[in-house]
């Protein structure tokens, strides 16, 4: 009889705590000339808190599925990450119409049309209908809503991979790194609207960061001296040495920027 992998249960509140205070910080260092985003970790480790949110995320997504994969099959499994992924995917929808109300009224409001320009709405005045259903298929992102379509993205491609970091953490690693260097190399990316436009967090170059942290909540109970009380293992020594070097690839990051 095959021995099953050892997986972490339950729910670790330190997990919840510090995926919500990564979005906390995502949201601070987004406010200009904000003192408090002094305190945030971008400024003094090697990640900020979208990698964090990102090596976070595919760790509890192990914690959260896998067992329930082993429990009571990969099927069921798939559909409950499905339907948390069509949860995520309404609350983007509703973001999106909530923060494109408010850019265009403080714009009529204050006068100020090139708010609507610095919000990157532009396609949604002069062509509406390709806009929305850009916005659908997740190609039409304006300023700071790119957060959570990637989460979307490797949660929607993380039921094929779940039964393989299961069983072969170490070699989705590997075939993680290989996508990663792969995308750096040929500047592979996803497209975006309007044209010309790619994906500002691309998720064939951030998954490796994701891949990770689930590898991680693998390797964790089986490693010796290494675990806490709970089973799990201390991922932060980690995340911190490959989250940095690995999140954007190095020829990507002036595009995504620019």
């Amino acid at each position: 009889m095959a021995v099953l992998p050892v997986i972490a249960s339950g729910r670790d509140i330190r997990l919840d705590l510090f995926r919500g205070l990564a979005l906390w910080f995502i949201f601070i260092d987004h406010i200009p000339t904000n003192i408090v985003s002094w305190l945030t970790v971008r400024n003094y480790g090697f990640s900020d808190a979208t990698e964090i949110f990102v090596f976070i995320s595919g760790y509890t997504a192990v914690i959260a599925y896998a067992r329930m994969m082993q429990r009571e099959g990969w099927v069921r499994a798939a559909a409950r990450i499905y339907r948390r992924v069509w949860q995520l995917y309404v609350a983007h929808i509703l973001l999106f119409v909530a923060f494109s109300a408010q850019v265009a009224w403080v714009s009529i409001a204050r006068d100020t049309p090139a708010l609507i320009e610095e919000m990157e709405l532009l396609g949604l005045g002069q062509n509406p209908y390709q806009a929305i259903l850009e916005a659908a298929l997740l190609k039409f992102r304006p300023v700071n809503l790119d957060v959570l379509p990637l989460y979307i993205v490797l949660l929607a491609f993380f039921p094929f991979v779940l039964p393989a970091v299961v069983r072969w953490p170490f070699a989705v690693i590997a075939v993680s790194l290989a996508v990663y260097a792969a995308t750096c190399h040929y500047d592979w990316n996803l497209p975006a609207y309007p044209e010309n436009k790619v994906w500002y967090f691309n998720p064939m170059a951030w998954q490796v960061v994701f891949y990770v942290g689930a590898a991680c909540a693998m390797l964790g109970p089986s490693l010796p001296g290494s675990t806490d009380s709970a089973g799990r293992f201390p991922c932060w020594p980690c995340f911190t040495c490959c989250s940095r070097p690995l999140s954007p690839c190095p020829g990507t990051t002036i595009r995504w920027n620019g």
